[in-house]
């Protein structure tokens, strides 16, 4: 009778010892010795616009950027002086879980302009992974850093969407009047209803006549990020964020955790706590975790140890008239991101189709998967789609472990050593591999 329990404890104490075993090894090691040193400002290197010049890893499915408190609060003031839309996810560990399963909430990532760490636990895969991503940067923290901002310009505008009924204006009142580094412009609770109920010219109108720099929402992770992508072009504030329970929080009717218990992890033993009707949620994000680091983490960081001595890669652009196709031969890694985004870039700048031929490519990074990631934002700004051909069942199985698969669902195959490229009237031409 005890023999079937005691396995699964005993593979759960070795996986508990590898995960701390290597968590130390990690943090004892600089950041350079698997990524190279990076500005964190991702404005700094080119245009405002340039999805290619964040910052970006990709993390078990998801996009995550690389950067602190300053450079955060830099790209929103850079984004409130352009007046164009600037999406702001905050991914944590009931993200990530939820974008496994859920194809339009994991797109709503893959279409911000930033995905902040919101969560220790990302801190601790990144760790793991030998992710360059150091610092958590809380939707109520950056809440709390707006609202103590201090200056003599003109206070950032805010719209306090959502919240339980009385909430938001009774924070927007003390904004108001306490005279913090926010003002508050506008609040409305839309109550429930659906995506569309809640998106009426009404409710639009009423915000945008607020002239907000900022709108703060406050719904449910996956009902705010369906109503931002729904909105996106409908509203003319041009930050935008959903900020979760940081309004329970700023009214006092949830107590957050200390700063001890946030920093070490365990923020979500106060939650429950505090509301323990989401012990729930936590157990059952929590089994997601788990499995997903036994299955996915371990082999990747297994599979790093391997190659760790590949580290070359050559990069070719092949053209014709209505494709280019950009050919990765060896380790597509963070130290040859440059060189690729710059070929990259200029093949987005052709405005054909894109094709990235994988058929000698031996390994891909969390920087390169994030590379591909706004690759296939800037493509789909435009409606048209990242195509990948060439992939091995080596390769497969990276892509699969990182949680990006997806990125393969439209591949073209490769026909007799040549690459198909597929042209905008979808008759097919070729054009020759190396």
């Amino acid at each position: 009778m005890t023999g079937p329990v005691a396995e699964p404890g005993k593979i759960l104490k070795f996986v508990g010892l590898f995960v701390l075993k290597k968590l130390h090894a990690v943090r004892t090691a600089p950041a350079s010795s698997i990524f190279p040193e990076r500005s964190a400002d991702p404005q700094s290197e080119s245009s405002f616009s340039d999805d290619l010049s964040r910052d970006v890893f990709g993390l078990l499915g998801i996009p995550v950027d690389a950067l602190d408190f300053p450079s955060l609060l830099r790209s929103m003031d850079l984004a409130t002086n352009a007046g164009s839309p600037f999406l702001i996810s905050t991914p944590n560990v009931n993200f990530l879980v939820k974008s496994q399963s859920n194809g339009e909430f994991r797109e709503s990532m893959l279409l911000s302009d930033l995905c902040l760490a919101d969560g220790m636990p990302l801190i601790w895969l990144a760790k793991l992974l030998r992710i360059p991503i150091h610092e958590r940067i809380a939707g109520s923290d950056l809440f709390g850093r707006l609202k103590s901002a201090s200056g003599t310009g003109r206070r950032p505008r805010v719209f306090l969407l959502g919240g339980a009924e009385g909430l938001a204006a009774a924070v927007g009142t003390r904004l108001n009047t306490e005279k913090s580094g926010l003002e508050c412009v506008g609040v409305l609770n839309p109550g429930f209803g659906t995506i569309e109920e809640m998106s009426s010219p009404q409710i639009i109108d009423e915000i945008n006549a607020s002239n907000a720099d900022l709108i703060a929402v406050f719904f449910g992770a996956e009902k705010a990020q369906a109503w931002l992508l729904h909105n996106h072009w409908r509203l003319r504030a041009p930050v935008r964020a959903q900020f979760g329970a940081t309004i329970n929080y700023e009214a006092g009717t949830v107590r957050r955790a200390p700063p001890m218990l946030r920093s070490t992890g365990f923020e979500w033993l106060w939650r429950i706590k505090e509301e323990p009707y989401l012990w729930r949620r936590y157990w059952s994000d929590g089994k997601v975790l788990l499995a997903m680091l036994v299955t996915c983490v371990l082999p990747l960081m297994l599979s790093e140890r391997r190659m760790r001595n590949v580290n070359k890669l050559s990069i070719e652009r092949r053209e014709d008239n209505g494709s280019v196709t950009i050919a990765l031969s060896g380790a597509a890694v963070a130290a040859h991101v440059d060189s690729a985004i710059e070929q990259l870039r200029d093949a987005l700048d052709s405005g054909k189709r894109m094709i990235v031929d994988v058929s000698n490519t031996q390994h891909v990074d969390a920087r390169f998967f994030g590379l591909f990631l706004m690759v296939r934002k800037q493509l789909a700004s435009r409606g048209q789609t990242l195509l990948f051909t060439g992939a091995s069942a080596r390769l497969r199985r990276i892509f699969r472990l990182n949680r990006f698969e997806f990125l393969l669902l439209q591949e073209i195959p490769p026909v007799a050593g040549r690459v198909i490229a597929v042209e905008p009237d979808y008759q097919p031409a070729v054009s020759s591999a190396v």
